[in-house]
């Protein structure tokens, strides 16, 4: 049997815990993978809370979405893996398991200058980072706000947006400023006076914001400073977005993801995994758990712990 983290109702992080699977096998399709190391996602936390709707509990539901690991069968019609490859994966179900069933299509080989905790940090912060710049045309000329700099997401917009020429200004918490700075970004600090800090740091003005943070000060931010509300997005308060006439990608939006902005963020994890293994991206690691004290993971995540939190079997 393998073991993998469930809940059966929705709660605090003390719901949470490991139950025995039946061992998983490779459909058409498919591939095993024996976990290494299992990304810490701030939606993990909001769906097992219930802050983000996710339907009736009917059986144990499994927990995340992101992973590393070698694999360890693979399914007919699969193309490019063979057993004992190290590989990344994302968009999966369940992952916070010792061993998972991945569509290959959503598995990528991983480089061996990547470790398998920054694999499994990929997934659904730089999916997200990535399409969001795409979808709002972030390049060489733009000035870039980003609220909420420091965390995964925050992290991954700076990258990308100073990788592909723009310039970047980023709110974030004053212990964090080496962080942000060192990322390519101009840091500034959350609180009363943000938008005379901001329009300080950018004399020349904004052309484009992203919202990571989801407070009231960092949407109003955005609004008084970027004149093209079609150039603001959120990430957090989705449901917000069309009353504020700004756009929003998931965190709670009731539009869906085109097409394109899926395969964008499909897109993103080998990209990414590109630019690790050239050193031209990095990957904050934070606290690693033991996949058993997977309820400590979450308190961790809610507790807004630095780096990216990962499980490990």
């Amino acid at each position: 049997m393998s073991i993998a983290i469930a809940y059966t109702e929705f709660g605090g992080p003390e719901v949470l815990r490991p139950i025995e699977i039946p061992e998983p096998t490779a459909g058409a399709g498919e591939l095993v993978i024996r976990v290494e190391a299992a990304g810490v996602n701030p939606i993990d936390a909001k769906l097992r809370s219930g802050k983000r709707p996710s339907g009736t509990i009917t059986e144990p539901r499994r927990v995340g979405a992101d992973g590393s690991g070698v694999v360890t069968a693979v399914g007919a019609d699969v193309d490019g893996f063979r057993t004992g490859d190290p590989v990344v994966f994302s968009g999966a179900r369940g992952t916070y398991a010792t061993d998972v069933v991945v569509p290959a299509s959503q598995a990528h080989p991983r480089p061996p200058q990547v470790t398998p905790a920054q694999g499994a940090a990929l997934g659904i912060p730089v999916g997200t980072a990535y399409q969001t710049l795409r979808s709002l045309s972030v390049g060489a000329g733009d000035t870039l706000l980003v609220h909420a700099g420091s965390g995964a997401v925050g992290q991954a917009l700076i990258q990308y947006a100073v990788l592909w020429g723009a310039t970047v200004v980023a709110t974030s918490s004053e212990r964090r400023f080496d962080t942000v700075r060192s990322l390519g970004a101009t840091p500034v600090a959350y609180g009363d006076g943000l938008i005379d800090r901001v329009r300080e740091a950018a004399p020349n003005g904004l052309t484009v914001a992203i919202d990571a943070a989801g407070t009231d000060e960092a949407l109003q931010t955005s609004i008084d400073l970027v004149a093209d509300r079609a150039r603001i997005a959120t990430l957090v308060r989705g449901k917000d977005a069309a009353g504020l006439g700004i756009r929003a990608f998931s965190g709670g939006s009731p539009v869906p993801l085109t097409p394109q902005q899926q395969s964008w963020r499909d897109e993103a994890v080998p990209v990414t995994l590109a630019l690790l293994a050239a050193d031209r991206f990095t990957v904050e690691l934070g606290p690693s758990f033991p996949l058993t004290d997977a309820v400590e993971a979450h308190r961790a995540v809610e507790s807004g712990a630095d780096g990216k939190i990962t499980l490990v079997p």
